[in-house]
């Protein structure tokens, strides 16, 4: 156990859609707080108010539900450390930012836009930082007075750290081990708007201090900003204070060269995002694994297998199987291709190994989608049980099962016929007939009444088994054909079959 209790936290920008790469980042957190009794916290990033997405924090927190990953505290949920939403904590940053200042460690800039665009004409990769500061419109450069006018008089301005030259910054990272940076590589981030809204480098900090943040998961993407975040604990708080960091490995594309995007899956084919998401500005549309019909069990599975195992080679495990096994030094440094036949695998592992009852309401809900009402549920769950194991993804059983529900539209006649003579066509209009009269419909009574016709008509139970089930299921597909005419009665079996008899006459 650590020495004192585990907090971490989730802290996304509420942007756009919920990618499966920031839904990994939540289960790694959620399985490090669990695993160790800690809490798990859910904090909005939304200092960037151009970047703001009327919904999408909304749809952060359904993601969660789905997936299973409650917070102990967020702005939906509460908890000692409120607000939760960075745009809410606003009056609290500048403080720290002015510290930073009157101890030289922080300075205010003036450069407008055009002044800045200048120098970058000027300089082909110029960076705000220890070699250009000294020709800008900064406090640095300027007098204390000359500063002080310009804050009087409204000048638009910022807060930038003040990046030493040459040093070298060095952290321990949980699964990269020592990094170590030499400052002058970082130029001088802005910290504070003249708005007194915080970017994001200053707001991290300060919050993750006020709110008791143990240990920090994300993504390996954040590394290069890492020497600022040390250099504002070390400054504001002491590095004793800093959270354990760790920086996950990336999701990559399918060939493994660069970081999974959206355009990858609409390219490919595939969702990468948890849940459906349409962009209220652009209207741009991207398919979610829960709409594609993946259990949120097999989804966490997956990611939970997207640079981490356990070391014994076991790859399906439950949500309360993950929190038990979990460990930072199992999760691998390099990136983890993303294969969507695997995914699809997952899913289909936990749709065979889950009692249908789990998840017959949402497959009830997808037949009704495609015009077929369920009025026993019984027998639904009794169908689903049936076909499981043919399908891949939830949306499957509807094409396994529907036949059960309403009659085939399509019958594959082309199937039946190269093999069909008069001799079949005799023994079909006979056993109607004999269903017509059997007094006890199910299983073995009907499977016992075509073996026996079966053998007075010279054929093989097997040459009629396909016909038949093409008969009833409309194609070369379903579960045990008997178990299909148990299950529709009587009435509909023999009416199928007349109706198949009277294509292939015609």
């Amino acid at each position: 156990m650590m020495d004192k209790k585990v907090r971490v936290r989730f802290a996304p920008s509420p942007t756009g859609g919920l990618h499966l790469g920031g839904v990994r980042t939540v289960l790694f957190n959620y399985l490090f707080a669990k695993h160790h009794g800690g809490d798990f916290i859910v904090r909005i990033e939304d200092t960037d108010q151009t970047r703001f997405v009327a919904g999408a924090e909304a749809y952060i927190f359904e993601c969660l539900a789905w997936c299973g990953l409650t917070p102990d505290e967020s702005p939906l949920h509460g908890g000692p450390h409120a607000p939760y939403r960075q745009s809410e904590r606003k009056a609290m940053y500048s403080q720290y930012a002015m510290q930073l200042v009157q101890n030289g460690q922080a300075y205010y800039a003036f450069d407008t836009p055009e002044e800045l665009d200048a120098k970058r004409k000027e300089f082909p990769n110029f960076q705000y930082n220890y070699q250009h500061r000294t020709g800008l419109r900064n406090s640095l450069m300027l007098s204390e007075a000359e500063t002080q006018l310009l804050l009087q008089n409204g000048t638009p301005w910022v807060i930038r750290i003040k990046m030493p030259d040459n040093e070298d910054i060095r952290f321990t990272d949980m699964i990269r081990g020592d990094v170590h940076f030499n400052s002058s590589q970082s130029d001088d981030k802005v910290l504070l708007k003249a708005d007194g809204m915080p970017t994001y480098h200053l707001a991290v900090v300060v919050d993750d201090y006020l709110m008791q943040i143990t240990h920090a998961f994300r993504g390996e993407e954040w590394l290069p900003s890492a020497p600022v975040h040390v250099l504002l604990w070390q400054y504001l708080f002491g590095l004793q204070h800093m959270p354990q960091w760790a920086h996950l490995p990336l999701i990559l594309k399918p060939d493994g060269n660069g970081k999974l995007s959206k355009r990858d899956g609409d390219r490919l084919g595939f969702p990468v995002f948890a849940m459906n998401w349409t962009d209220p500005r652009t209207n741009d549309f991207a398919q979610g694994f829960r709409e594609r019909g993946f259990l949120p069990e097999a989804f966490v599975n997956m990611l939970a297998m997207l640079g981490w195992n356990d070391g014994t080679g076991q790859e399906i495990f439950s949500l309360p199987e993950l929190i038990e096994r979990f460990s930072m030094d199992r999760v691998h440094k390099g990136g983890a291709k993303f294969d969507f036949e695997k995914a699809k695998w997952f899913n289909q592992e936990w749709i065979k190994n889950t009692p249908v009852q789990h998840y017959s309401a949402q497959v009830k809900l997808l037949f009704e989608q495609a015009g077929i009402l369920i009025t026993n549920d019984t027998q639904f769950e009794t169908v689903l049980h049936l076909v499981k194991e043919r399908c891949i993804v939830l949306n499957d059983f509807v094409q396994q099962a529907a036949f059960f529900f309403a009659t085939p539209q399509n019958i594959d006649i082309a199937a039946i016929k190269p093999k069909w003579d008069e001799k079949k066509n005799q023994f079909f209009l006979e056993l109607i007939r004999a269903f017509e009269l059997t007094t006890l419909w199910q299983h073995d009574e009907l499977e016992k009444e075509l073996k026996e016709m079966a053998a007075a008509h010279q054929l093989k139970p097997g040459e009629l088994m396909l016909p038949l089930r093409i008969m009833l299921v409309g194609g070369k597909f379903g579960p045990g054909v008997f178990d299909i005419a148990g299950i529709i009665g009587r009435e509909a079996t023999i009416s199928r079959i007349t109706h198949t008899l009277q294509l292939l006459q015609a």
